[in-house]
C-alpha cells in the first residue's frame, strides 16, 4: 500500500506536472506534451498556490518509515524553496543563457518525439502555443521591472541572440520552420499546420528578440552580482543547503592548485617536459586525435558510451536494462556551449541522451571527450538519473522526477573521479582531460562566488592579489586557468552570472559524495563494498546536500 507521504509526492507531481507541461517533458512525465506551461505572472501564482499546499499538507504528514522521511525531506525542502523564491520574485525576473524558460521554450522540441502522425500532432498543437509562452514570459519579465526587480542586461543581450539564432534571424535557418519539415507523412493537412505553427513560433521569438533588445535591455539591470542573501536563495535551490561562502571560496583555491600541480606532471606524461598549455596544443592539433565531423564525433561518442556500459555492467554497477541505451546527439545551433544530458521518459520510451553543442566547429579533438562523455552518460547523470526513473516500486514519483543539483551534478563530477580510481584513463592524454574538467570546475567555485559576492582575491595570489572580483576580472580569469577555448568560456561566463550558485554545485556536490564515501568506509572498514554502496545511495533518488550525512555516511556497503 502506497504510504500517505508518497500519495502526496505523487498528486503534487501530477499536479505540478498540468501547470507546467514543459517540464513535465524534460522530466519524463507522460501525457503533457501538446501542452505548454504559463509563463505570466499569471502562471507563477498557479504553481506557488499548489506548493503552498503541498507545504501544508507535507507539515501534516507524519513519516512511517526511513524511506517516507527521506522522500518528504526531498519535497519539503524543493516547495520551500520555490515559494521563498516566488515571495522575493526571483521567478519572474528568471532569464539567463541556459536552463531559463526562454530557453525551455524552444529546446523542448528536441526531446519530443516525432516516429508517428499521431506525435507530429502533438508536436503542431504545442509548436502553436510557442507565441503564447513567450507572451507571457514578456509579462512576467515586464513585471519584474515595475517591482524594481529587473533581469541584468547581460543576459537579456545574450539571450536575444540566442532566439535570434533560433529566428533565423543571424544568417542560419530557422528552428521551428526546419524542424516541422522533417515531417515526411502524407496528412497535408497536419503539414500545412505544422507550416502554420512554425512560422508563427519563428515570428513570435522575433518579436519577442526586438522587444529584449529595444525595450527591456534599457530597463535591465547594469549589475551582475546578485549578494549574499539571494545567493543564499539560489544555494538553497542549487545545494539543498547554504554552505558557508568564504569557507567554500577558500577552498575553491586550494582545490585549484591543488589540481593545476596534479595536471602539470600529466602535461609531462603526454610530451615530456611540456607545459600543460603545450600539451594541449600538441593534443589539440594532432588530426589523428580527432574526429573529422559532427557524424564522426557522435559515432565516436556512441561507441564510447555503448562500450562503458558493457564494461561497467555487472562488475562496478548493476545496469538495468532499460539504462543500457542511451543516445549521443548533436545539439541542435544557437544554445549555450556546454555539453547536456537528458534523461529518459518514465516509461523508457523515449531514451536517455547526451547533446553535443558544435559551435560551429568541423574538426573535434578528443582527449577531453573521454571524461566528459563519463559525466553525462556513464557512470555519471544517465546511470544516476535512469537508475532513479526504473525504480518505480521503491521511490515516490516526485523523487523519480526531480532534480538537485548538487546531487546530481555532484554525482556526474564524482563518476569522473571514480573512473580514474577504476584505471579507465590508461592514456595520459585522456587522463589530462580528466583533470582539465576537474580544474574548471574548481575555477567556477571561485569565479561565482568571486564575482556575485564581489569577494577580494586572495592577497597571496598571482592574479590580481587584493582587487574585488568583477565580471572583467572573472573573463581573464577564465581564459587564463580555466584551460578551455575562449570561446567557450565566454558563454560560461554568461551562464554563472546569470544561475548563481548553480556552478560550484558541481565541486561542492562531489566534495559531498567523497565526505560521505570516506564516513561509510570508516565506520564500515573492511566490509565497506563500493558497488553496494553505489546501488544503495544512487537507490535513494535525489538529495539535498543537507540529507547527505544522516542518509549517506551510513549507509551499509
Amino acid at each position: 500500500m502506497t504510504s500517505p507521504v508518497y500519495k502526496l509526492c505523487d498528486s503534487h507531481v501530477e499536479e505540478m506536472a498540468a501547470l507546467d507541461p514543459v517540464m513535465a517533458t524534460y522530466r519524463g512525465i507522460l501525457g503533457h506534451d501538446a501542452q505548454m506551461t504559463d509563463y505570466s505572472p499569471e502562471g507563477l501564482a498557479a504553481r506557488d498556490e499548489l506548493n503552498r499546499k503541498t507545504k501544508e499538507r507535507l507539515d501534516q504528514a507524519a513519516p512511517a518509515s526511513d524511506r517516507d522521511r527521506v522522500a518528504r525531506d526531498l519535497l519539503a525542502g524543493a516547495v520551500s524553496t520555490a515559494l521563498a523564491a516566488h515571495a522575493a520574485g526571483e521567478d519572474l525576473r528568471v532569464l539567463r543563457v541556459i536552463g531559463s524558460p526562454f530557453q525551455a521554450v524552444r529546446e523542448v522540441f528536441d526531446i519530443m518525439p516525432v516516429s508517428t502522425g499521431e506525435e507530429w500532432e502533438t508536436v503542431a498543437a504545442r509548436m502553436a502555443k510557442v507565441p503564447g509562452a513567450l507572451e507571457g514570459l514578456r509579462s512576467s519579465l515586464a513585471e519584474a521591472v515595475s517591482r524594481h526587480l529587473p533581469p541584468p542586461r547581460r543576459q537579456v543581450l545574450a539571450c536575444a541572440t540566442q532566439g535570434a539564432s533560433w529566428a533565423g534571424l543571424a544568417g542560419g535557418k530557422p528552428f521551428f520552420e526546419e524542424f516541422a519539415k522533417r515531417y515526411s507523412g502524407r496528412d497535408g493537412a497536419l503539414a500545412r499546420e505544422l507550416s502554420r505553427s512554425a512560422s508563427a513560433a519563428t515570428a513570435a521569438y522575433a518579436s519577442t528578440v526586438s522587444w529584449m533588445r529595444e525595450e527591456l535591455a534599457p530597463l535591465a539591470s547594469e549589475s551582475d552580482a546578485v549578494g549574499r542573501e539571494r545567493y543564499a536563495l539560489s544555494s538553497r535551490g542549487a545545494l539543498g543547503v547554504v554552505p558557508d561562502f568564504d569557507d567554500t571560496y577558500a577552498w575553491g583555491w586550494d582545490e585549484l592548485h591543488r589540481l593545476e600541480d596534479e595536471m602539470a606532471l600529466v602535461a609531462r606524461q603526454v610530451s615530456p617536459g611540456a607545459g600543460v598549455a603545450e600539451a594541449m596544443a600538441l593534443l589539440d592539433g594532432d588530426p589523428s586525435r580527432a574526429a573529422h565531423g559532427a557524424d564522426a564525433l557522435r559515432a565516436y561518442l556512441q561507441q564510447l558510451l555503448d562500450t562503458t556500459i558493457e564494461q561497467l555492467d555487472g562488475v562496478h554497477f548493476d545496469i538495468p536494462a532499460p539504462l543500457k541505451r542511451v543516445e549521443a546527439m548533436i545539439a541542435p545551433p544557437g544554445g549555450a556551449a556546454a555539453l547536456y544530458y537528458t534523461g529518459p521518459s518514465e516509461d523508457f520510451s523515449r531514451p536517455g541522451r547526451t547533446w553535443y553543442p558544435t559551435r560551429g566547429k568541423t574538426v573535434f579533438p578528443l582527449w577531453g571527450e573521454v571524461s566528459i562523455c563519463y559525466h553525462e552518460g556513464v557512470p555519471g547523470h544517465h546511470l544516476q538519473v535512469g537508475q532513479v526513473r526504473y525504480l518505480k516500486d521503491d521511490l515516490s514519483r516526485f523523487q523519480r522526477t526531480a532534480f538537485v543539483s548538487g546531487h546530481g551534478e555532484g554525482w556526474a563530477l564524482y563518476a569522473e573521479r571514480l573512473m580514474d580510481e577504476l584505471g579507465y584513463f590508461e592514456k595520459p592524454e585522456h587522463r589530462l582531460g580528466f583533470l582539465r574538467s576537474q580544474v574548471m570546475r574548481a575555477v567556477r567555485v571561485v569565479v561565482d562566488l568571486g564575482m556575485h559576492l564581489e569577494l577580494p582575491i586572495p592577497a597571496g595570489e598571482r592574479f590580481h592579489p587584493g582587487e574585488v572580483w568583477t565580471p572583467e576580472l572573472g573573463k581573464q580569469f577564465l581564459d587564463e586557468r580555466s584551460c578551455f577555448p575562449a570561446d567557450f568560456m565566454a558563454s560560461e561566463l554568461d551562464r554563472y552570472l546569470g544561475w548563481p550558485a548553480q556552478a560550484i554545485s558541481y565541486k561542492v556536490g562531489e566534495r559531498a559524495w567523497l565526505e560521505a564515501r570516506s564516513e561509510a568506509r570508516r565506520r564500515l572498514g573492511s566490509a565497506f563494498d563500493d558497488k553496494a554502496w553505489h546501488a544503495h545511495a544512487l537507490g535513494l533518488g535525489p538529495l539535498l546536500l543537507e540529507q547527505f550525512p544522516r542518509e549517506l555516511a551510513g549507509v551499509e556497503g
